[in-house]
């Protein structure tokens, strides 16, 4: 990290893996990383353990990520699911908001579900066509698939974490804590830059 805050950068991407995201985020805060804007795709920082293992350092840090609770992403569904997930995670070791996988898990069995159902069928091709050209209602929204079978429109998020406090895990149960800067459809917020104010 020294060796990047020596060339003056004005952004720093990030593309890493647990263990290496934590410690990024860690070393940008150890040397006061002067970059206008710093994050990326670093994996680990949806998951809620990490958020509370980090706390205020996530301030101002953008990274991806596909559901965080801001009343953009307030979906039909989505609370009740949750709620239920909550419920189930206790005391399993898994992460206990269960934001950053579950709600697609669970929408794309809603999607099969769906397609299964309104074709009377487990045949392949058949639920492949009605996928291709069917538009699902699903607690993480609208789903619709294009030719390639890739969705129709991406559904990654870019979202800033904003006034974490320490050592608190319930506060990133609700919103202002993620602010939805990308896809514009799902925005929460603006951008706060330079990462070190």
């Amino acid at each position: 990290m020294r060796a990047i805050q020596a060339t003056n950068p004005d952004i720093v991407y990030v593309a890493s893996y647990p263990p290496d995201s934590v410690g990024m985020v860690k070393a940008a805060n150890e040397i006061g990383l002067k970059a206008k804007i710093f994050g990326g795709s670093m994996v680990g920082l949806q998951f809620a353990p990490i958020q509370k293992n980090l706390g205020p350092l996530l301030n101002n840090v953008i990274n991806y990520d596909f559901w965080v609770p801001e009343p953009t992403l307030n979906f039909p569904g989505i609370d009740q699911f949750l709620k239920k997930y909550q419920e189930a995670a206790k005391g399993k070791g898994v992460d206990p908001l269960g934001h950053y996988l579950p709600p697609f898990s669970y929408a794309y069995l809603e999607v099969l579900g769906q397609a299964v159902q309104a074709t009377k069928s487990l045949d392949h091709a058949k639920l492949a066509a009605y996928m291709h050209k069917t538009t699902f209602d699903t607690v993480v929204g609208k789903v619709k698939f294009a030719k390639n079978g890739e969705w129709a429109q991406s559904r990654a998020l870019y979202v800033q974490f904003r006034d974490v406090k320490p050592d608190n895990l319930e506060q990133f149960a609700g919103p202002g804590r993620r602010i939805v800067l990308f896809p514009k459809e799902w925005k929460s917020g603006e951008i706060v830059y330079p990462y070190r104010q």
